[in-house]
C-alpha cells in the first residue's frame, strides 16, 4: 500500500508540473499575441496616416487645377493684354521657376557623382590551374586562373621572369572587373596584381623592377573576396575606361612596413581569414 501511495504521489506531481509547464506556455502565447496585436494596431494607424495624406495631396492637386483656381486664374487666355503688374508677376514667377531648376541640377548632379575609391574594384582570390608561353609574345605568360567560377579565366601578364613551376597552383589576387582586351591575340578577361619596387640598380627601367605576387591568406580558396575595412561600397559590374577608376585609384595602392597590401592604409582582407601581402616588398607600389 506505501508503494502504490508513493506511486500515485509521483503521478501527481508529474501532472502538476505538466500543467504548470502548460500554464507557463500559455501565458506566454498570450503575450507574444497581444504583442503582435499591437503591432497589427500600430501598423493599421501609420497606414491610415499615409493614406489620409496620400488623399490630402491629391485634394491640393486637384484644387490647383480646378477651373476657378489661382493656378486658373494665372493661365493666359486667348490675346491676353499683359499689364506692367502681370510682368512683373510673370518674370518674378519665370525667375523661381529658373531658380529651382537650378538647385534641382545641382543637387541631382552631386547625387549622381559617382565614388571614387577602392570599393569600385572587383579584387577576387585566385588560383593559377595553366601557364603556358604567349605565342606570339616572348615576355607574356598566358595563364588559366580559377576564380571559383564554372570556367577558368585567361589572364595575360608580363610575368616571364618568374618560372613556370613557381606559377602553377598558386594563390593570387586579380582585378576581375576590367574590360576583357586583346593582347597579341590572345583576349585577357582579368589582372593579376603584384607588389612591385624599382631595382636598385636601376631605378628608371620599369622592366627591370623587382616584382613579387601578393599572397593571400593560406586558408583562403578561389572566389574569396578582398574587401576593405573603411570602404564597404560594392564593386562595379566592369570598370568604364572613360572613367580611368584603376587609373586614378593605382597611386593609394602599396605595402606597408609590413609587406600587406594597403589601399590608404586600409589592409585588402579576405574576411575572416585574414590579410593580402608580398613576402618580401615594403613600402613599395603594387601594379
Amino acid at each position: 500500500m506505501i508503494m502504490e501511495y508513493f506511486k500515485t504521489q509521483v503521478l501527481l506531481l508529474k501532472d502538476k508540473e505538466l500543467l504548470q509547464k502548460t500554464v507557463r506556455e500559455e501565458k506566454k502565447l498570450l503575450v507574444e499575441n497581444a504583442k503582435l496585436k499591437k503591432d497589427i494596431s500600430d501598423l493599421k494607424i501609420l497606414l491610415t496616416e499615409k493614406q489620409q495624406k496620400k488623399k490630402a495631396k491629391a485634394a491640393a492637386a486637384s484644387k490647383l487645377t480646378a477651373p476657378g483656381s489661382t493656378a486658373a486664374l494665372y493661365a493666359p487666355g486667348p490675346n491676353p493684354k499683359p499689364g506692367p503688374v502681370r510682368e512683373r508677376d510673370g518674370r518674378r514667377r519665370r525667375g523661381e521657376r529658373k531658380g529651382r531648376r537650378e538647385r534641382t541640377n545641382s543637387e541631382s548632379a552631386l547625387e549622381e557623382e559617382p565614388r571614387m575609391d577602392v570599393s569600385r574594384l572587383d579584387l577576387r582570390i585566385g588560383r593559377i590551374v595553366g601557364v603556358r608561353y604567349h605565342p606570339l609574345a616572348g615576355a607574356l605568360y598566358v595563364q588559366e586562373v580559377d576564380l571559383g567560377e564554372p570556367a577558368p579565366r585567361t589572364v595575360v601578364s608580363a610575368l616571364r621572369h618568374i618560372p613556370k613551376e613557381q606559377l602553377q597552383g598558386r594563390l593570387a589576387v586579380l582585378l576581375c572587373n576590367v574590360r576583357p582586351c586583346r593582347v597579341k591575340g590572345v583576349v585577357s578577361t582579368a589582372m593579376v596584381l603584384c607588389g612591385s619596387a624599382p631595382n636598385a640598380h636601376d631605378n628608371d627601367n620599369d622592366d627591370d623592377a623587382q616584382v613579387e605576387f601578393l599572397e593571400p591568406p593560406t586558408n583562403a580558396v578561389p572566389g574569396d573576396r578582398v574587401t576593405f575595412y573603411d570602404y564597404p561600397g560594392e564593386p562595379d559590374r566592369e570598370l568604364s575606361p572613360r572613367e580611368k577608376v584603376w587609373e586614378q585609384i593605382l597611386p593609394d595602392l602599396q605595402t606597408d612596413s609590413r609587406g600587406v597590401a594597403t589601399y590608404r592604409g586600409v589592409g585588402f582582407e579576405v574576411r575572416g581569414k585574414g590579410l593580402c601581402r608580398a613576402p618580401t616588398l615594403t613600402n613599395s607600389s603594387i601594379k
